[in-house]
């Protein structure tokens, strides 16, 4: 036979309550206890927030140094290239001056050498 059929009706009212009451401490909320290290956790916890912040400061000023480096390399590399492009101009110029020079004196040492001929 079962518990049930032993136990009467109030036996049965006494368990259904006590299964109530049961139920009912499980969700009644419960005294909290404080941690004694909040204190400490919250400035350790702060100190960390700060690292990691200077840790992301000093990255982007890395990276911000670099940029500069890497735009400062181009503005160098086109004044080398401007500049290597004119002594090339002014080595030509100078050149075909040379050239004209040249040619201009052969023909006056011609004309010269024409009239002391005659």
């Amino acid at each position: 036979m079962n518990d049930t059929e032993l136990n009467g009706f109030a036996a049965r009212l006494k368990t259904a309550a006590e299964a109530k009451q049961a139920l009912l401490e499980k969700l009644r909320p419960k005294a909290t206890v404080t941690d004694p290290l909040h204190a400490e956790r919250a400035a350790m916890r702060e100190a960390e927030l700060t690292q990691v912040r200077a840790d992301r400061a000093d990255a982007r000023a890395a990276a911000k140094a670099a940029s500069a480096a890497a735009a400062q390399a181009i503005v160098d590399a086109q004044a080398a290239d401007e500049a290597a492009n004119l002594d090339a101009k002014r080595g030509a110029r100078k050149e075909r001056k040379a050239l004209t020079k040249a040619e201009s004196k052969a023909k006056r040492d011609a004309r010269y050498a024409a009239r002391k001929a005659r």
